[in-house]
């Protein structure tokens, strides 16, 4: 089973919690989530980036490195609700890494600058 069978089916999971589609917020930690709206899910992926930090550096003394691979579980499950929320998936991440794939992150940065200069000129 690969990775990406796995979150294509967490996606889905998230997906049906969503108000729209019926996600009864009593019975869903997720739809409790998204029935709150942004300000709910966005808190949880700032705490659980938070956590990870904190787990990695933990790490880096000599800590469990589990617990960064957990945290790390947390934080892409919330930020998978968050985008569930605007109507994107996993896969949409996964796009954006692979046409970055062979880019310079140096390369990569540069470009998005230039971009967003060019639409503030606009």
């Amino acid at each position: 089973m690969s990775s990406t069978d796995t979150l294509n089916r967490l996606a889905a999971v998230i997906e049906s919690r969503l108000p729209a589609h019926g996600g009864n917020p009593d019975a869903s930690y997720v739809a409790r989530l998204l029935h709150k709206g942004p300000d709910a899910f966005l808190k949880k992926v700032g705490e659980e980036a938070t956590e990870v930090v904190m787990a990695a550096k933990d790490a880096e003394h000599g800590g469990d490195r589990i617990k960064l691979v957990n945290e790390v579980a947390d934080l892409w499950f919330h930020s998978m609700i968050a985008l569930a929320h605007f109507g994107l998936s996993p896969a949409d991440v996964v796009a954006e890494l692979a046409r970055r794939e062979g880019t310079s992150g140096i390369e990569e940065k540069a470009l998005r600058k230039a971009q967003a200069r060019e639409a503030n000129e606009d």
